[in-house]
């Protein structure tokens, strides 16, 4: 059965790597009375205390209700514990907010996990735990992160590589390869323990069903649960086997009697300090471990294998190597295919590690918060405090899913407008699921009542910006381009749900009735010059250039889908024109606010600003160029003359309005004038304002890195924009990579960095853009140079830029690795890839979340060939963000 047959059966997807990096420091895991989720469970806890909504683990799988879990404990015999969990500093030990202090990979996946394979770099040496707490306390924001490799742990080549493979022979049959190599030039000890164990669902009172796990023998441990087809794990090597059970050692952490004699850090306890009373003699539980102590001689490798399976097998590892072998050489052929086109071997490297660190990103997420707010049946109840505590009105949520998530470790935890881009490029690999998370969020167990969509977990009320159907329509394409057929079905409930969504931004997020959105940070964090989360003090209104242009954005993608459902089903003739027109009226509030007619575009400046209103009806620009100024190129949408000809309601609708409201017609840019190709053209820009921000955008001393597009222009490093307003001076610099602000925790900056998925639609805006124009339209590229390209070139341009943060430059290095001599040039680090939150607006390095692949994602989408002009013309429209070729 080839990876293509297999996504059809949904069988293959029961068992993934859905266990996430860290579950400790949660929301959903803090019953504490404050609110203080990174403490109340903490890195050193963990290992004692048993968890209410998942699991944590170093390379784990699981089913996708995450009731067994299996991963793989490492000891060096040095460490104080067992390296059960990755460890990392919480947002208020970080000098730069939270970050994971370790190294590991994800190389490769199928989307259906029939493969799988990770790298974790493991010391030889004790872990500098205290170093990296003291030494991060020591240092400011203006300081960089002290890293790992800043400790000086790996200088003399000190650890093992340990190198975890999955290959599935069925849906219920999974063969685990652990491969150890010992990179120093000593010999080195190493206890290995992989370990399967049952998530507690038991202990809270609503299911009192105890699966039970036991063995007979060192080799195997036998499964026993009412829900679970895989029923024996067997070892080709291992000393012995470990049991405990998965309860919390509450006589450790809270002095209280424990409930069980054998708690959840048993082996560990019996591994660390050789406390035999600890593990039940008995073996059974509901944890065990198979036991290896292993020493690996100067640049030894040893392989270790496991399997997990339904059946029952007198020789389960007589067809390991013929299975794994074919699983490998499946993933190759899968991505042979995905790859066609590309060239290079480098950026296939690249691509390819993109999937699987997506792939490995999937997650199985839990939370109840009504349950989590009013407590279990078998416990304590919570405290009083917790019926005004965050997220106490969102009762209705009750999440039990497979998700993507940014990382599992920094984000163990959706945030709903970054997987709105993790979508696009898992439709490359799986539209299914990519559809699948789309539609999750859209489920009433998801979306409020009220229509909003839940931001994040440590405020599902936060307001991200509405992406949602723009993905929806984007991944409707790429599906119906993959698969030959529009999914109809899929687009148009998709379109109900949201409906209700862009209703909650009307009624909520529009204060004065005027189409003119405020929306808070809007995932932009601290863009803007003060918390755009205030209430300020006079009773002034932000009024917000990106707010508003996202909502234009959201109503033209509204449209576009309406049109589409409208080519099935006339009915949604009268849909798509509801929202012309209501893209009609926010074009007009954005240049003409209030009664003095205030628009949000500075004729001075010729840039878009976020502006102030008074209550006496004043406006003052806050006159800071960010890629708040540049999202209204976002808002753009060319339909092709055929499709209008084949909707007469809709076209005599609009007739009617470009006759009658003229006022309103003249904002659409150039609607009425057919561009190349006989086609229309939705936009908040017309032809003048665009090249003005292009100007800007495009000028290396402002917006333009050598890696992509700044979030902030470079103007303010050596001229800081300040500000006084109310008797409070603001002022905001051009940082290129590390927040030097707590503004809004202080942990992701948007004041000069280089980040995904602003560039991607700029990059798919200019696209959109070049459909309408001719080739005759220019713009210098870069600002200054006297040279002029097209919007399409320049598209292609940027697309190499972002490109170039990871692939091998002249000289053989990536600027993703930064400053680190050994990750650019030693052969054991320098092709594996990590694909960070964001990067240095300067130099392209890597900054913020490690791990999180994400929206950074999207470099597999730009890697992508690009479609031939037959087959653009076969599937009506191009889809952007691909490296021309």
């Amino acid at each position: 059965m080839s990876e293509k047959q297999r996504l059809s059966d949904i069988s293959w997807k029961k068992w993934g790597p859905y266990v996430s990096n860290r579950e400790w420091g949660l929301v959903r895991e803090d019953y504490s009375e404050s609110g203080d989720a990174w403490n109340y469970t903490t890195h050193d806890t963990a290992e004692s205390k048993s968890y209410r909504w998942g699991e944590e683990g170093i390379c784990g799988i699981c089913d996708d209700l995450q009731q067994l879990v299996f991963s793989i404990g490492f000891w060096n015999k040095k460490d104080k514990m067992v390296k059960e969990r990755f460890f990392g500093l919480t947002n208020g030990q970080g000098n730069h907010g939270e970050d994971v202090k370790e190294y590991f990979y994800y190389l490769d996946s199928t989307p259906s996990h029939s493969y799988m394979k990770m790298l974790y770099k493991y010391p030889q040496n004790a872990f500098p735990y205290e170093d990296l707490l003291k030494t991060n306390a020591e240092r400011n924001k203006k300081e960089p992160e002290y890293e790992l490799i800043d400790t000086g742990i790996f200088d003399r080549n000190e650890y093992f590589d340990l190198f975890i493979e999955y290959a599935k022979e069925s849906a219920h049959d999974i063969l685990i390869k652990l491969t150890i190599i010992n990179k120093s030039k000593n010999e080195a000890p190493i206890v290995i323990l992989p370990t399967v164990w049952f998530r507690n669902t038991w202990k809270w009172g609503s299911d009192n069903y105890k699966p039970q796990l036991d063995s007979e023998d060192a080799q195997h441990i036998a499964i026993n649960h009412k829900n679970i087809e895989i029923k024996n794990v067997y070892a080709r090597q291992s000393l012995k086997t470990l049991f405990c059970d998965n309860e919390t050692n509450t006589e450790k952490l809270y002095q209280s009697p424990n409930e069980s004699k054998y708690c959840k850090d048993g082996i560990n306890e019996f591994v660390i300090n050789g406390n035999s009373q600890v593990v039940n003699p008995q073996c059974t539980g509901t944890k065990a471990s198979f036991l290896l102590d292993e020493m690996l001689q100067a640049g030894e490798s040893k392989i270790f294998e496991f399997r997990m399976t339904d059946k029952d097998l007198k020789d389960p590892f007589a067809d390991f190597n013929d299975v794994f072998d074919l699983r490998k050489k499946e993933a190759d052929e899968f991505y042979a295919e995905i790859q066609k086109g590309i060239e290079s071997e480098d950026e296939r490297l690249v691509q390819r590690q993109a999937f699987a660190g997506m792939l490995w990103n999937k997650m199985f997420y839990h939370y109840n918060v009504e349950k989590w707010l009013k407590g279990d049946p078998a416990e304590m109840p919570p405290p009083r405090s917790r019926e005004k505590i965050r997220n106490y009105d969102w009762k209705h949520l009750n999440n039990e899913h497979i998700i993507s998530m940014p990382d599992k470790w920094e984000y163990p935890w959706y945030a709903t407008w970054d997987l709105a881009f993790h979508t696009i490029s898992f439709s490359l690999i799986d539209p299914e699921f990519a559809k699948h998370q789309l539609k999750l969020f859209l489920f009433e167990w998801y979306m409020h009542p009220n229509g909003q969509l839940p931001a994040y977990e440590w405020n599902f009320s936060d307001v991200n910006p509405p992406v949602h159907a723009w993905a929806v329509f984007r991944v409707f394409k790429i599906d119906e381009y993959i698969k030959g057929k529009p999914d109809i079905e899929f687009l148009e409930s998709a379109f109900q749900k949201l409906l209700m969504n862009f209703t909650w931004w009307v009624n909520k997020k529009d204060n004065n009735g005027n189409n003119i959105f405020e929306g808070g940070f809007l995932g932009l964090d601290n863009i803007g010059v003060f918390d755009r989360n205030t209430t300020l003090p006079n009773g002034e209104q932000l009024e917000q250039s990106d707010g508003t242009s996202w909502m234009a954005m959201f109503a033209l993608n509204m449209m576009r889908i309406a049109l589409e459902l409208a080519l099935y089903n006339k009915v949604y003739e009268e849909m798509a024109m509801k929202f012309f027109e209501h893209f009609l009226s926010i074009a007009n509030s954005l240049d003409n606010m209030g009664d003095e007619n205030f628009s949000l575009w500075d004729q001075e400046d010729e840039f878009f600003y976020d502006a102030i209103s008074s209550n006496d009806g004043n406006h003052m620009y806050l006159r800071l160029r960010t890629i708040v100024g540049l999202i209204p190129m976002f808002a753009v949408e060319v339909i092709d003359d055929e499709m209008i000809e084949n909707l007469p309601n809709f076209k005599k609708r609009m007739k009617w309005i470009l006759e009658n409201k003229p006022e309103l017609a003249s904002l659409v840019s150039r609607w009425e004038v057919k561009g190349q190709d006989s086609k229309h053209l939705l936009s908040l820009l017309r032809g003048h304002r665009l090249k003005r921000l292009l100007k800007r955008m495009l000028n290396p001393e402002e917006f333009l890195s050598e890696y992509g597009v700044r979030a902030l222009s470079k103007e303010y490093e050596q001229n800081p924009y300040t500000l006084n307003l109310n008797g409070a001076d603001y002022c905001v610099q051009y940082t290129p990579a590390e927040s030097d602000s707590s503004l809004f925790g202080g942990n992701s900056n948007w004041r000069g960095p280089i980040w995904f998925p602003i560039n991607f639609l700029i990059i798919e805006s200019l696209q959109r853009f070049f459909f309408y124009y001719s080739p005759d339209f220019l713009v210098e590229y870069p600002t200054g140079s006297g040279n002029y390209s097209n919007l399409d070139q320049i598209a292609d341009a940027l697309s190499k830029r972002l490109s170039k943060i990871f692939l091998m430059d002249e000289n053989g290095k990536r600027p993703v690795n930064g400053q680190y001599e050994g990750f650019q040039t030693d052969p054991d680090f320098k092709d594996y890839i990590l694909f960070y939150e964001y990067f240095h607006g300067d130099n392209g390095r890597g900054v913020g979340a490690s791990h999180q692949t994400g929206w950074t994602g999207l470099i597999a989408k730009i890697l992508q060939p690009r479609f031939s002009k037959k087959e653009i013309a076969e599937s009506e429209t191009e889809m952007p963000g691909e490296v021309k070729r």
